[in-house]
C-alpha cells in the first residue's frame, strides 16, 4: 500500500462524508494531489462548497446529491471517475476528524514532488543554455524555483531560509552533469594566455572571476597563481607564472608540468581578457546551475527529509548559483546613464571635453614635466626588441 495514495483517498473520503472538513483544508489545493482523478474530485468538492451546494445547509443526514454532483463536476475534467469509486472512498476512509492530518500528508508528498520537478527543469534549462552559450534560461528557471520554494514554505508554515544539511543527502541523483565541450576548455586556455602575456589584463577580470569558475581544475590553479601575482603587484609573464606555480606546489604534486603550462599559454592570443573572461563566466553559471539542480533533486528524493528541512536545504543549494550570478551581473554591468546636460553656448566645446582636457593637462604631484616634442622617442625607438633578439 502506497502511503501517499492512502492519504489522498482518506482526505477525499472524509470530505465526501463531511463537507465541513473543507473549512480545515483551505491550504490544500487540487494540484497537491498526485492522481489526476483525485485532483479533479477535490477541485469539484471545493467548487460545490464555494457555489453554496444545498447539501451544506440541509438538516439531517447528508444528501446523496453531494456525492453524485461532485462526481458529475469532476467528470467534466477527467475520465474514469465513477460514483462507485466515490462511495468506496467513503466506506474505506470514514475517519472524518483526521482530514487535516491526511491533508498534511498529501501536502508533504506534493512538496517533495514539486521540488523534484522544478529541479529537473532547472537542470534541463542549464544544459540547454550550455549548448547555446546563454544563461538567461537557467537564471529564469532558478528564479521560478526560488519562488516555488518560498510559496511551499508559506503553505507548510515555515520560514524560507537557507539551511545547510547536517550531512550529505543519501543517494545520488541520476541526472548526469552537463558534458564539457572543447570550446569551454579552449576559452579557458585563451583567457590564461591573454592574462599571462598582456600587461594589465588581470585588472579586467580579477574583480569578478574566480578560480572555481574554470571547468578544468588545472586552469583554475593557474588562474589562482595569476591572481596572486596581481595581488602582490608583481610583473606577470610566463616565467613568473611558472615560478608562482612552483611556489604553490602545483608542479610538485603533479597537477601541472612546466611543459603543460607552456602549452596552455603558448603563443600570443589577440583578444580581450574581459571577453574571454565572460565566456568562462557564462560556462560557470550554467555549470553551477546544473550542480544546484542535481543537489536539490537528490534532496527531494529523500523521503526521510521533512518538508521544512527540504525547502531550507534546497534554498541553501541555490546559494552557489546566487553567488556566481551576482558576479556575472558585475561582469556585464554597464555604466549608469549620464544625466542629459544643457547644451553649451554656441562656439564653446562641451563641458565633458573641457573637463577631460583639464584632467590630461593637470600635472601629477612629483611628476616630471613633459618632454619637448623634439625629444620624444620615435615609434621605432619605442618598439620593444623581438623575442629572437639576444
Amino acid at each position: 500500500m502506497n502511503p501517499l495514495m492512502s492519504a489522498e483517498q482518506a482526505v477525499l473520503g472524509a470530505v465526501l462524508l463531511d463537507p465541513e472538513q473543507l473549512t480545515h483544508l483551505e491550504w490544500l489545493a487540487p494540484d497537491h494531489f498526485y492522481r489526476p482523478v483525485h485532483q479533479a474530485l477535490f477541485g469539484a468538492l471545493r467548487k460545490l462548497r464555494s457555489d453554496g451546494h444545498p447539501a451544506l445547509s440541509a438538516d439531517g443526514p447528508l444528501p446523496l446529491s453531494w456525492v453524485t454532483d461532485a462526481v458529475d463536476e469532476a467528470s467534466l475534467h477527467v475520465r474514469g471517475l465513477t460514483a462507485v469509486y466515490a462511495h468506496t472512498l467513503i466506506q474505506v476512509w470514514a475517519r472524518t476528524g483526521h482530514a487535516p492530518v491526511y491533508g498534511r500528508m498529501v501536502l508533504e508528498g506534493a512538496i517533495h514532488r514539486t521540488v523534484a520537478q522544478h529541479a529537473i527543469r532547472l537542470h534541463q534549462a542549464a544544459r540547454a543554455d550550455a549548448v547555446q552559450g546563454e544563461v538567461e534560461g537557467a537564471l529564469r528557471t532558478a528564479d521560478v524555483l526560488t519562488g516555488v520554494l518560498t510559496d511551499l514554505a508559506r503553505r507548510w508554515g515555515t520560514d524560507p531560509r537557507p539551511v545547510p544539511p547536517t550531512a550529505g543527502p543519501s543517494g545520488a541523483a541520476d541526472i548526469p552533469p552537463p558534458a564539457q565541450t572543447g570550446q569551454v576548455a579552449e576559452d579557458e586556455r585563451f583567457l590564461l594566455a591573454v592574462l599571462a602575456e598582456q600587461p594589465g589584463a588581470m585588472g579586467e577580470v580579477v574583480a569578478w572571476l574566480r578560480p572555481g569558475d574554470f571547468a578544468d581544475p588545472t586552469h583554475g590553479q593557474l588562474y589562482r597563481c595569476l591572481g596572486a601575482l596581481h595581488h602582490r603587484g608583481e610583473p606577470i609573464d610566463r616565467i613568473t607564472l611558472l615560478w608562482e606555480a612552483q611556489r604553490r606546489g602545483v608542479l610538485a604534486d603533479g597537477t601541472l608540468s612546466s611543459e603543460q603550462l607552456a602549452s596552455v599559454c603558448e603563443g600570443m592570443v589577440p583578444g580581450s581578457a574581459d571577453w574571454f573572461g565572460q565566456r568562462v563566466m557564462r560556462s560557470s553559471v550554467t555549470r553551477t546551475a546544473a550542480a544546484s539542480a542535481r543537489a536539490i533533486r537528490t534532496l527531494a528524493q529523500d523521503e526521510v527529509l521533512g518538508p521544512g528541512r527540504l525547502i531550507n536545504h534546497a534554498l541553501h543549494a541555490l546559494g552557489p548559483l546566487d553567488e556566481v550570478r551576482a558576479r556575472w551581473a558585475t561582469a556585464n554591468s554597464s555604466p549608469a546613464p549620464k544625466a542629459t546636460a544643457s547644451a553649451p553656448p554656441a562656439g564653446e566645446p562641451p563641458p565633458d571635453r573641457v573637463k577631460a582636457a583639464r584632467a590630461r593637462s593637470t600635472p601629477r604631484s612629483g611628476a616630471s614635466p613633459p618632454a619637448p616634442a623634439s625629444r620624444l622617442p620615435t615609434l621605432s625607438a619605442a618598439r620593444p626588441p623581438s623575442r629572437g633578439h639576444s
